[in-house]
């Protein structure tokens, strides 16, 4: 049997390269190893701090129903629905043991793309696709739209709208626009098609807002050029009292900005900042959400508000190390109530504020 000495004589033979192998190999078992009973009992006290409540209808007069495969139920006294701790979340009703959940976890913190998720963590790519909306819709639950305050910077964000998917089995959709072609000859190319000049009717607008305390908002408003109700519809409730608005010159900002009695602080074109007002921040965190976006490909515009949310939520751990993303992805996914069925999929449609 090898000493731990001859170990490491071996890792310190083995180069950068295979002790970063071995690294990654140790923290995975390590992981796999450890997590799987911290995470299930975070769940559990994340999920019912105050008591078991009812998942369905939300009573607290529950009791214990006696053990299914090993697993806990319990039992509402008031609807008389069943339920244990992980009803109404992402893994609820798999198959699959939570190990390969907390993989295919760490797979979304590193990014990887659903086929990669699938090779990784073994499972089929439909079903991939599956879990990282599964995961991502609950992680918007659990974030919720947010509120900002003090000093705010707004910036618009636009994504040309996406039908992205498979729609031969959902035989009512009707794709509202001519196809985008791309190298057919005969037929409107990708060298012959004209898109529209500026911003149009075919591209989402996402609002993004960041505070100096770091809170972020990013939101689906609208199709097309935003306005000012559109701004009230989603800053009323959410903004804190004698906040400053810092924007670019978009002129619905001041006819908002007169309704909520906000004060605004616009930065005209070609200045970088406004005595100490400036809209840096938000001008490089569109940078970073671009960047980020870019590496899918085009994202389907009913599933965009999820992507929003992952990137918002990797923003708010970008200083933790791996493990412990992978562990705060997993327990805040499962301490929402979300319950998304394959059915759910196909009749979704894009979510606007």
């Amino acid at each position: 049997m090898p000493s731990v000495a001859s170990v490491k004589k071996d890792l310190e033979a083995l180069g950068t390269t295979g002790q970063e192998e071995i690294l990654n190999y140790l923290e995975e078992v390590i992981v796999l190893g450890s997590f799987a009973t911290e995470v299930t009992n975070e769940v559990k006290e994340n999920r019912f701090s105050k008591g078991k409540v009812c998942p369905h209808c939300g009573h607290d007069e529950v009791s214990r129903n006696g053990k299914f495969n090993g697993k806990q139920r319990y039992i509402c006294k008031s609807c008389r629905k069943t339920f244990t701790d992980f009803t109404r979340s992402p893994r609820y009703n798999s198959k699959k043991d939570i190990k390969k959940w907390i993989l295919y976890s760490k797979c979304m913190i590193n990014g990887y793309s659903i086929r990669e998720c699938a090779e990784i963590v073994g499972i089929s790519v439909p079903t991939s696709f599956y879990w990282r909306h599964k995961f991502l819709d609950a992680i918007r639950v659990y974030m919720c739209i947010g509120n900002v305050g003090g000093v705010i910077e707004v910036y618009e964000a636009f994504f040309r709208e996406s039908f992205k998917g498979n729609h031969k089995k959902i035989t009512t959709f009707i794709i509202p626009r001519e196809p985008h072609k791309r190298g057919v000859k005969g037929s409107r190319s990708s060298k012959d098609e004209k898109r529209k000049r500026g911003i149009s009717k075919e591209q989402v607008c996402v609002l993004c807002a960041i505070d100096r305390v770091g809170n972020i908002m990013t939101e689906l408003i609208c199709k097309g050029r935003m306005k000012h109700t559109d701004l009230e519809r989603l800053f009323t409730g959410r903004i804190e009292d004698e906040s400053i608005l810092c924007t670019d010159s978009h002129k619905s900002y001041i006819r908002f900005a007169q309704n909520s009695g906000v004060e605004l602080q616009q930065i005209k074109r070609g200045k970088h900042k406004e005595g100490i007002y400036h809209i840096q921040n938000i001008n490089a965190f569109h940078s970073k959400l671009k960047e980020w976006m870019y590496s899918f490909h085009s994202v389907a515009t009913k599933y965009l508000a999820n992507y929003m949310y992952w990137f918002k939520w990797l923003q708010f751990f970008n200083t933790e190390k791996d493990t412990e993303k992978t562990k705060h992805l997993l327990v805040q996914s499962h301490t929402s109530h979300s319950d998304t069925k394959l059915k759910d999929f196909k009749i979704r449609e894009a979510i606007y504020i």
